[in-house]
């Protein structure tokens, strides 16, 4: 009999700083090919813990999986001093993500907080490689500042294929480029100024991020059923079997972590 919660052991491939508190660990993951976009992970090491990471890109062919992970814990502490060749216990993947169908020839809107960006990444780059599986694509990222920025070097290519709006809380963003809240820029996006047909909004960030940002796409009159949310809500077994990410009667890392807003406003703390 399978133990649904066991982990298994898994070579780190290589680990790149992002930020000051932010690591890229690429993983060696064979079975990358049942994932889907917008699923999580148990990470875990011996002794100290684990902790629920979203997938942030994957590779089918090459075998591997990616993490963004935010120095935050004891365990993402420890996890940080992992380096390219050590063993990353890992279990999963768990949750419903993303289903591209809902997505496919839509014209596609996708706000982001900080973060935020990592669950959603492996569905932007997927879009950027197969572009005509989308009427368009419109992309809004929110960071802090310039420091935070993630990901760099493929914000700059995705620019160059959609229409992006890139918005930093204070200071300058890459290149000059907004400031303010993600909030402030949604009316200014192509898509308000458009009817809203075919449109489906993804909004993964901070749960204060995404229960104003999602207020103001209904404002414009976006409906609620086209309107997406991923959440990370302290999941701790990933079955349904702790409680931990418990609302109500939801469990998050059942019936999550992605949600439509018609379910998912009654989430948002």
């Amino acid at each position: 009999m399978q133990n649904i919660i066991m982990p298994k052991p898994y070579k780190v491939l290589s680990v790149i700083k992002m930020t000051e508190i932010e690591y890229l660990f690429r993983v060696e993951y064979p079975e990358a090919k049942n994932i889907q976009f917008g699923q999580f992970m148990q990470l875990s090491l011996p002794k100290v813990g684990e902790c629920p990471i979203s997938v942030t890109d994957f590779s089918k062919e090459e075998g591997w999986a990616e993490f963004l992970i935010r120095k935050v814990g004891i365990v993402t502490d420890e996890i940080f001093k992992l380096e390219a060749g050590d063993i990353m216990p890992m279990r999963g993947p768990y949750g419903k993500g993303f289903d591209l169908e809902k997505y496919k020839d839509k014209k596609l809107v996708i706000a982001t907080g900080g973060s935020g960006l990592a669950p959603i990444r492996s569905l932007i780059n997927h879009i950027y490689n197969n572009p005509k599986e989308v009427k368009s694509m419109e992309l809004l990222f929110g960071f802090k500042d310039a420091t935070s920025v993630l990901f760099k070097d493929e914000v700059q290519k995705w620019r160059e294929k959609f229409q992006m709006t890139l918005t930093v809380d204070k200071g300058c963003g890459l290149d000059g480029e907004c400031v303010g809240l993600v909030t402030e820029h949604i009316p200014g996006l192509k898509m308000a100024k458009e009817k809203f047909e075919d449109l489906e909004v993804i909004i993964v960030g901070p749960p204060m991020m995404m229960k104003f940002t999602a207020l103001e796409f209904v404002k414009l009159g976006v409906p609620e059923k086209a309107i997406w949310l991923s959440f990370e809500r302290k999941m701790s077994c990933a079955v349904g079997k702790c409680g931990h990410c418990r609302i109500d009667e939801t469990y998050v890392c059942l019936e999550g972590p992605v949600f439509s807003y018609v379910e998912g406003k009654y989430l948002v703390d």
